[in-house]
């Protein structure tokens, strides 16, 4: 999962990657938990017998809240370092004006397009292993598997980054340096506020946001199933 952390002067420290890692791998223990080692197919209502009730499956909910969470910090990532790039003029999304790029909260089309694929990729990737792992008297189809997979992930990029970019645009310092000619994350002389209050930095921004994830698609794909 560490693959998609943003690099911050070429190392990543063991901040960013509690940050971007932290809520997809308790969501990950709670899953060892409840489910133990072996791989059990995304379904989230079970039957013991065909007569039985229906009941939660809760390895399922924990299951795509990992997937959720690791979706969110790579769309993010892809949005960030793709987008500042090759998006052109970035715009704030609260309010829509055009702000310097690297601002926290500016988006573009091709950032959120980023943030979409981003997390379709991790989706894909959780599916992968999955024919090598499932047992074969589970009444499941792979193409269902593949299904659930590469929404939950495309979902949880493309929320998640709205979600960070919400978070960066009001809670987060974006201001201009004339003296450094970009944009920087904290107050100081010489530099031009442009979005945010001074409240989170980017580590809390980035774990807040991958917590909001993790627990807004499971619940959405609880409330569509």
């Amino acid at each position: 999962c560490f693959l998609f952390i943003a690099i911050t002067g070429g190392q990543r420290n063991w901040v960013q990657v509690l940050c971007n890692g932290g809520v997809a791998s308790a969501a990950a223990l709670l899953y060892l938990g409840s489910a133990g080692m072996g791989e059990t197919p995304v379904s989230l209502w079970r039957r013991s017998d065909p007569a039985a009730p229906r009941q939660l499956h809760l390895p399922t909910l924990y299951a795509i809240a990992s997937l959720a969470a690791l979706s969110c910090s790579c769309g993010d990532t892809w949005a960030s370092e793709i987008g500042s790039v090759a998006g052109g003029t970035p715009r704030l999304i609260t309010t829509w004006k055009q702000v310097p790029r690297g601002t926290n909260g500016g988006v573009s089309v091709v950032g959120v397009l980023c943030s979409l694929v981003g997390g379709l990729v991790v989706g894909a990737a959780y599916f992968l292993p999955l024919p090598l792992f499932l047992d074969s008297n589970e009444s499941v189809t792979l193409s269902s598997q593949l299904a659930v997979a590469v929404v939950v992930g495309g979902t949880a990029g493309f929320v998640g980054s709205l979600v960070d970019s919400v978070l960066g645009a009001t809670v987060q310092f974006s201001g201009y340096s004339e003296k450094l000619g970009r944009v920087v994350n904290a107050p100081g002389p010489g530099v031009r506020h442009v979005s945010g209050l001074d409240v989170l930095g980017n580590h809390a921004v980035n774990f807040v946001s991958s917590l909001i994830t993790a627990v807004v698609v499971p619940l959405g794909y609880y409330a569509f199933s």
